[in-house]
C-alpha cells in the first residue's frame, strides 16, 4: 500500500463532489480542512517541534494546525478556558474557548501498570497538572493544567518508565483495551496480553498507520465477563474456544457510539491466536485505504460497515489485507459475571486481585502514590486500570488483604461500593472539555452521595448503571446504559437552561443479556442538573414497584408505559 503521505492521485473536481473520499478508491486528494493539515505533514512529526520550539517559545509560539490538530497525535488537547459557561460552547471561536493549558492523556495499553509506573504516573499528577489524574473509560489516565513548557520533561519521565503518549488522541489506532484480569483470571479463555504487546511493538507510531479517517479504537479480550465493551469498537478481538482449533478469538468490527451510535458487527470469522496482530492490522489498514474522509461526521468505521455488511468486510479484509482466509468461528458465550471486576476475587496461582471503585475515575496524583504503597504492602507489584473507571490490584496475599482494603478505604477507594458508586461513570465535562455544556464529574459525585441516602432502603438485584455526559459525543457511553444522560443547553426568557436528555434502558451485553441494546430517548424530557437525584430517584422506585419477578431495569424499561419513566 502507498505511504500515507505520498498518494497524489485525484479525481476530477466533479467526481470529487459524489465521492466518499476513500483512498482505494477516489484517490488521495485531500477533501477537507483536516485532511489538508494531514496531508502536509504527518501528525507523528509534531513531537520534535514540541521539544525543540513550542516548549521554549511557550504557548504562543504554536502554530494553529498543530495546536489544534497533529499535537493530539502526542496526547494533548486544550483544556476549556475556565470561566466561560456552556450557553457559549460551540458559538465562540476555538481561541477565545482554548486555555493556554493541555489535558495530556497517557496511553495504558490493557490498563496494565506497575507500582513503580503507578508512582511516576502519580509524580507528573503532582509536580505538573495540579495534582490531578483521572482514569478514563478506556483505560487511559488523563492529567490537567500541562503546561506545554513541561511536556518534554513530562514525555521522558513516562518514556523512562516505559510508558507514552504516543496516538493517544488523533486520527490514530488509539490505546488497545484489554481485559484487566489478563493472564490472572482462573477462568480465562486465553490471555490477550501478546497479542496486545506484539500490536502496540510493531505498529503503535508506525507513520503508515497515522492517518487514518477517523480515531480507530479497539478492544481485546479472553475473559467470559465480555469486560471491554467490545461491541462499541472499530475492532474487537474477544475470547472463544473453537471446536477444532482451540481458543482464539471472535471477530467484531464497526462499533462506535456519539451522536450516531451504532453496534458492532461478528464477522463470523475465528483468529487464531498468532494471526491476531495480522488481523488487527489488516483492519485498520482496510479502514485508512477504504475508510470515507470527505465528511468527517461520516469518517469512523461504523459507516462503512453499514454500506458493506459484514460479508463484503470480510471478504475485501481477506482478499486485500490478509496473509490468507480465516476459519468460521462460534460467537462469544452469554457472560456469566459482571464486567467490572469490583471485589476480590481468587487469581488462578491462588493469590487474590481486588477491584476498586473510585469516585467516576477521578483519583489523582496523591491517591496513585497511596495506592502503590497499599498494593506493595499487600506484596503486590501490578496495577489495572478498567474500562468502567476503575481500578484492580493483582497478585494480593490473602492475609494482607485486610491491610489492603483498609488503606484503599482511607484513600476513597471501595471495594465494596454502592449499587450506583459502582455502576456510575462521567466524562470530563465542562471542567475541562471544549466540547461540554454541562458540569459533570461533581455532579456525579454528589447525586451518588445523595442516592446512597435516600435510596438506603432499596436492594436492587444489580447495580443501575448511570453515565453522566457533558455533550452529545457519549464519551461516557450514554445510549448503553441503564439511565444515560446527555448534556445539553437550550435558549429560554430567563436566559440559557442547562439540562440532561435521558436515555434508558441501553446496555452491554454482560450477565444479565445476551445481546447489547442501544437505550430508549425518551423525547421531551430534560433533567436540570440540580433535579438530577430525584428523577433518578424516582424512577428507581417505581421499577422497584412495579418490575416483574426477575425483570432487569432494561426489560422493564422497554416494557413500561413512558409516563412511568418521566
Amino acid at each position: 500500500m502507498t505511504s500515507t503521505n505520498q498518494r497524489t492521485t485525484a479525481p476530477s473536481s466533479a467526481a470529487s463532489e459524489r465521492t466518499n473520499g476513500q483512498w482505494a478508491v477516489d484517490g488521495g486528494q485531500p477533501l477537507n480542512a483536516n485532511e489538508e493539515f494531514k496531508a502536509a505533514d504527518n501528525g507523528l512529526n509534531v513531537r520534535q517541534r514540541i521539544i525543540d520550539t513550542y516548549s521554549k517559545g511557550g504557548f504562543a509560539s504554536i502554530p494553529a494546525d498543530d495546536l489544534n490538530g497533529r499535537m493530539r497525535w502526542w496526547g494533548l488537547y486544550t483544556q476549556r478556558r475556565q470561566g466561560i459557561d456552556g450557553g457559549r460552547t460551540g458559538t465562540v471561536s476555538a481561541e477565545e474557548l482554548s486555555d493556554e493549558y493541555f489535558m495530556l492523556r497517557v496511553r495504558l495499553d490493557g490498563g496494565a501498570v506497575t507500582t513503580d509506573q503507578l508512582r511516576v504516573l502519580a509524580g507528573i499528577g503532582v509536580d505538573f497538572a495540579r495534582g490531578t489524574a483521572d482514569i478514563s473509560d478506556r483505560q487511559n489516565l488523563q492529567y490537567h493544567w500541562i503546561r506545554i513548557e513541561d511536556v518534554p520533561t513530562i514525555w521522558q519521565r513516562l518514556e523512562d518508565a516505559g510508558m507514552q503518549t504516543t496516538e493517544a488522541c488523533g486520527d490514530t489506532p488509539r490505546v488497545i483495551m484489554g481485559s484487566p484480569v489478563a493472564g490472572i483470571a482462573a477462568d480465562e479463555i486465553i490471555d490477550p496480553t501478546p497479542a496486545i504487546t506484539e500490536i502496540v511493538d510493531r505498529f503503535i507510531g508506525d507513520p503508515e498507520l497515522a492517518n487514518l479517517p477517523r480515531k480507530f479504537k479497539s478492544a481485546i479480550t479472553g475473559h467470559p465477563s465480555l469486560d471491554v465493551v467490545h461491541e462499541i469498537n472499530d475492532i474487537s478481538l474477544v475470547g472463544v474456544v473453537h471446536p477444532e482449533l482451540g481458543p482464539g478469538y471472535d471477530l467484531w468490527v464497526g462499533g462506535a457510539l456519539s451522536v450516531a451510535p451504532r453496534l458492532a458487527e461478528r464477522l463470523g470469522a475465528f483468529v487464531p491466536p498468532e494471526r491476531a496482530a495480522e488481523v488487527w492490522y489488516g483492519v485498520v489498514r482496510l479502514f485508512r485505504d477504504y475508510g470515507y474522509r470527505r465528511l468527517r461526521n461520516r469518517a469512523r468505521l461504523k459507516f462503512l460497515l453499514a454500506d458493506w455488511g459484514a460479508q463484503k468486510f470480510r471478504e475485501v479484509l481477506e482478499r486485500e489485507f490478509l496473509d490468507g482466509p480465516l476459519p468460521d468461528g462460534p460467537a462469544p458465550s452469554a457472560a456469566a459475571q459482571p464486567g467490572d471486576h469490583i471485589g476480590v476475587h481468587r487469581q488462578k496461582d491462588g493469590r487474590l486481585y481486588v477491584g476498586f471503585a473510585p469516585t467516576v475515575g477521578r483519583v489523582g496524583g496523591p491517591i496513585l502514590n497511596g495506592l502503590a504503597d497499599a498494593a506493595e504492602a499487600a506484596g503486590s507489584a501490578r496495577v489495572r486500570f478498567t474500562p468502567y473507571q476503575k481500578v484492580l490490584v493483582l497478585d494480593v496475599e490473602e492475609e494482607k488483604l485486610d491491610g489492603l482494603l483498609e488503606a484503599a478505604q482511607a484513600l476513597g477507594l471501595t471495594a465494596t461500593p454502592s449499587p450506583f458508586r459502582r455502576s456510575t461513570i462521567a466524562c470530563t465535562g465542562i471542567e475541562y472539555c471544549k466540547l461540554a455544556f454541562v458540569e459533570t464529574k461533581g455532579l456525579a459525585a454528589a447525586t451518588i452521595s445523595t442516592l446512597e441516602q435516600r435510596l438506603s432502603d432499596v436492594t436492587l438485584d444489580r447495580p443501575i448503571s448511570l453515565h453522566i455526559n457533558g455533550c452529545p459525543n457519549s464519551c461516557a457511553r450514554i445510549q448503553v446504559a441503564d439511565i444515560g444522560l446527555k448534556g445539553q443547553v437550550a435558549k429560554g426568557p430567563d436566559g440559557d437552561r442547562f439540562s440532561f436528555q435521558v436515555h434508558l434502558g441501553g446496555g452491554l451485553a454482560d450477565e444479565s443479556r445476551d445481546e447489547a441494546e442501544l437505550g430508549r430517548t425518551l423525547r421531551g424530557l430534560k433533567v436540570a442538573a440540580d433535579e438530577l437525584p430525584d428523577y433518578v430517584e424516582r424512577v428507581v422506585r417505581r421499577f422497584q414497584d412495579s418490575k416483574n419477578q426477575g425483570e432487569t431495569f432494561s426489560a422493564w424499561v422497554h416494557r413500561i408505559d413512558e409516563e412511568a419513566l418521566r
